[in-house]
């Protein structure tokens, strides 16, 4: 089971704080191109509706404000809803996958619509277990903290100090209580690697708790 945790476009907190809530790990990382296309079964002059989720909707804003300032953009779960909404709805669009166009049997008016031509989504296969490591690893972690002045300088500092280098950090709400934060970080290393076991250590001294998502292969762009 794979799941979306970051966007080009902004961390997706929903799917990190399921970490806050369940018992998973993640045991790799893959890194996708994510376009965005204009499907329906009418020219494209006649769409009077779009449909997409408000993700997409707000990844295609700039273009969408360019070509249909004036068309009605609904909110539906998927980017399948509502190509097979489109599909069978008179001029009607969805914005989806250029897959998705081929499976419900709807034509393509338009490609690649994103605001941004380097959109990149991150994805997490979750598992039991960590991956073992390759060399050209990455971790993840959340880190519990007492609400006071300079403790995120404080579980930042042994980063430095072991020469690790972050690739992410983000707070995240722990929904025990109102304003109570944790932060998800990850950075470069395995968690069996000697500077990262040396770094988490002295994180813990400022933490209340670390929970180790996971440790697992970088993840590369393929097109």
């Amino acid at each position: 089971m794979s799941i979306k945790v970051d966007n080009t476009e902004g961390g997706i907190r929903e799917t990190l704080s399921m970490f806050i809530e369940y018992d998973v790990k993640a045991c790799a990382e893959i890194i996708m191109p994510i376009h965005h296309n204009l499907l329906a079964n009418c020219k494209i002059d006649k769409v009077k509706k779009i449909y997409s989720k408000p993700q997409v909707f707000s990844q295609c804003k700039l273009w969408l404000a360019n070509n249909f300032e004036k068309v009605a953009l609904l909110d539906v779960g998927s980017t399948t809803e509502a190509a097979i909404i489109a599909a069978k709805e008179k001029d009607s669009a969805a914005i989806a996958h250029s897959e998705v166009a081929k499976i419900y049997g709807i034509n393509i008016l338009q490609h690649n619509i994103e605001d941004n031509p380097n959109n990149i989504t991150r994805f997490f296969v979750l598992s039991r277990e960590f991956s073992p490591p390759t060399g050209h690893d990455k971790t993840a972690v959340l880190c519990y903290v007492k609400n006071e002045v300079g403790t995120l300088y404080m579980i930042l500092e042994p980063f430095k100090k072991h020469k690790i280098n972050l690739t992410d950090i983000e707070p995240l709400p722990t929904r025990k209580k109102a304003w109570d934060y944790c932060f998800y970080i990850d950075f470069l290393g395995h968690a069996s690697d000697e500077n990262v076991k040396n770094a988490l250590e002295d994180v813990k001294k400022t933490c209340i708790d670390l929970n180790i998502i996971g440790s697992f292969p970088a993840g590369d762009a393929t097109g």
